[in-house]
């Protein structure tokens, strides 16, 4: 019952070479069968033996040999040959698998492809050239198939690489009864018609030195706009809350080198006399004459008078240090107040702190 339920593999390379395999494990364990062939359709065959067996674990599994006519008879036996295992006839032609395209040529015309071929020396008819490529952004491949030996497809984007490869393949079911191609054609790759080693090239990876120039011109942009942001900020803060002087500056040196004396410092203090006059420029110390009915009560009250001076008699008499003091001393008949001092004036010049 072997003979009908034995699979086997058949295999006619390009009608050059034969090639039958079969389970030599599952079907015939622990023996090591023998095949043998002929192409002779005559009544008296001539059987040949297998010239080269392929082995599964030291055991026959397969047969290598050229291929000599269309019609084919195969018988397996056993080790001795004594009895028949398995045979079967069968036409050669219907199991050939082609061989690569040779000479594969790329014709580039805009966004066009045309793909050829050398023709081969046998069965042009029944072979079909097979066009597959796909970019770099397709996940599966994209397939076009047309007559031996010449494939032409449209709609490919000059700014995109594609992968290309093509292969033979056997008409079905009207000249192979399997569907049996031949290998891919060794995979290209182009890009608007030129032609790259990988659709890689396309794109240049950044050197260590370029990315550490990028990050260093980031760095610099970003202080400066952070610079400009401060600044403009100072000018709003500025113009909304305007900072006020602090008056206890301009007496420095009173405290720190005179300890607060302040008719020592007048008179040794020339740079205060010329900022003084500075600042007196335009306002103008005004005096208030006493009347004499005033006067007069303060004599009999034995009060110290004061000793008043304008900034108008200080002019008069060129006295820089009369002038200071005339424009420090308020409008007032008793004491002057100025920054957080009262002084007042007696008849000997003796100033109170």
């Amino acid at each position: 019952g072997w003979k009908n339920d034995i699979s086997t593999t058949i295999i006619n390379f390009n009608n050059e070479k034969m090639q039958i395999t079969w389970a030599a494990r599952e079907l015939f364990p622990g023996e090591n069968v023998s095949f043998s062939y002929t192409f002779d359709e005559s009544k008296y065959k001539v059987w040949k033996p297998c010239p080269t067996y392929l082995l599964d674990q030291d055991y026959n599994s397969g047969c290598l040999f050229k291929t000599e006519g269309p019609t084919l008879a195969i018988s397996i036996r056993n080790n001795n040959g004594s009895e028949e295992l398995f045979s079967k006839r069968l036409k050669s032609d219907f199991y050939i698998k082609p061989n690569r395209p040779e000479n594969v040529t790329f014709f580039w015309n805009d966004d066009t492809v045309t793909v050829s071929c050398n023709k081969p020396e046998r069965a042009v008819k029944c072979l079909r050239l097979e066009l597959q490529y796909k970019s770099k952004f397709d996940k599966q491949w994209q397939s076009r198939t047309s007559k031996c030996c010449s494939v032409g497809e449209q709609g490919f984007d000059s700014r995109k690489c594609y992968s290309f490869r093509v292969r033979l393949k056997r008409l079905v079911p009207y000249c192979n009864v399997v569907n049996y191609s031949s290998d891919w054609e060794a995979e290209t790759f182009w890009m608007n018609g030129t032609l790259l080693d990988s659709c890689n090239d396309d794109i240049k990876p950044q050197s260590n030195t370029a990315i550490v120039l990028s990050c260093l011109l980031a760095v610099i942009l970003m202080m400066l706009i952070l610079l400009i942001l401060l600044c403009k900020w100072q000018r709003l803060q500025k113009s909304v809350m305007p900072s006020v002087p602090d008056p206890k500056h301009i007496f420095d040196d009173l405290f720190s080198d005179h300890n607060g004396n302040f008719q020592e410092w007048i008179d040794k203090t020339d740079h205060a006399v010329v900022q003084t006059k500075l600042e007196c420029e335009e306002p103008e110390c005004i005096t208030e004459a006493e009347s004499p009915q005033e006067d007069k009560k303060k004599s009999n009250k034995h009060e110290p008078r004061e000793k008043i001076f304008t900034f108008s008699e200080a002019a008069e008499n060129n006295d820089p240090k009369e002038a200071q003091i005339a424009c420090l001393m308020p409008m007032s008949n008793t004491i002057a107040s100025f920054a957080g001092f009262h002084i007042l004036m007696n008849d000997d010049m003796y100033v109170t702190l």
